[in-house]
């Protein structure tokens, strides 16, 4: 299996704004919800708005790490028949548009090892994928499948909790490539207040093994979440607040409402 070249839009993204001492914003979208034209105007608008790269949710039945309101963008998704062939279409029709942002799957393991990982890889790098976040895959079991991702020049992102030990640690960094995530609570996903006071000490410990760029999420819903990031870490991933402010809104003006609540963690930057 020959070997694509590891260098994509995230390496080339995430490099130019640690470069400018800025961080970067990836929100992330649910495909298929509220439908998937509007997720799709979605993803465009929010890249307009500012957004440095883009992860787009692959909807699945089982959400274990999924707080409310992701879960439920997941299921009304389902209900809409959205499939990870529909989601691979909605790729492909993203950057036929001529986005050119890093896009980045991110599901649980079971709908692409029922679609085949090499199938899967080989045709989702010719529609332009950039990486794959899959929750549910362990970092001692992640090899085999980071092997064939990265045949085809996609990286395979890890995640890493504070209560992950230094072991854990010390594996997901020496595989990891592309970023580490950097999940700032223990729990499921959500927006919260405050963030745990125990994200900056777990940035330090990944720090200690990989100089990979850090985006920290799960619970960051405000400008200041995001400034306080950009302290210790490369940037934030913003889900269920950014879908919240979306659920409030028609079909016709979630594009917008996605684009205003971007916009507002830029704070105008």
């Amino acid at each position: 299996m020959q070997r694509k070249a590891m260098t994509n839009r995230i390496d080339t993204t995430l490099a130019a704004l640690r470069a400018e001492d800025k961080y970067a914003l990836a929100p992330f979208v649910t495909l298929g919800y509220p439908d998937m034209a509007t997720s799709e105007d979605m993803a465009a608008s929010i890249l307009d708005a500012g957004a440095d790269m883009l992860e787009l949710g692959i909807p699945f039945s089982d959400p274990l790490a999924d707080g409310p309101t992701v879960q439920m963008t997941s299921f009304l998704s389902l209900e809409n028949g959205t499939t990870l062939v529909k989601a691979m279409d909605a790729l492909r029709r993203l950057r036929a548009k001529g986005i050119d942002s890093p896009l980045v799957f991110m599901g649980y393991l079971n709908p692409f090892l029922n679609y085949g990982i090499e199938k899967f890889a080989k045709e989702a790098s010719d529609a332009g994928l950039d990486g794959i976040i899959i929750p549910d895959l362990p970092p001692e079991e992640a090899p085999p499948y980071q092997a064939i991702l990265a045949s085809q020049g996609i990286h395979l992102i890890p995640l890493l909790a504070p209560t992950s030990t230094e072991s854990r640690i010390e594996q997901a960094c020496k595989q990891a490539s592309g970023f580490i995530y950097c999940v700032s609570v223990t729990g499921v996903t959500g927006a919260r207040s405050e963030l745990s006071g125990g994200v900056e000490g777990l940035a330090r410990r990944i720090r200690e093994h990989s100089d990979l760029p850090i985006l920290v999420g799960f619970g960051v819903s405000r400008r200041e979440h995001v400034e306080n990031i950009a302290r210790f870490a490369d940037g934030a991933i913003v889900a269920s607040a950014m879908l919240d402010s979306v659920s409030r809104a028609s079909s016709e003006d979630a594009p917008e409402t996605a684009a205003a609540f971007v916009r507002q963690l830029r704070g105008g930057d």
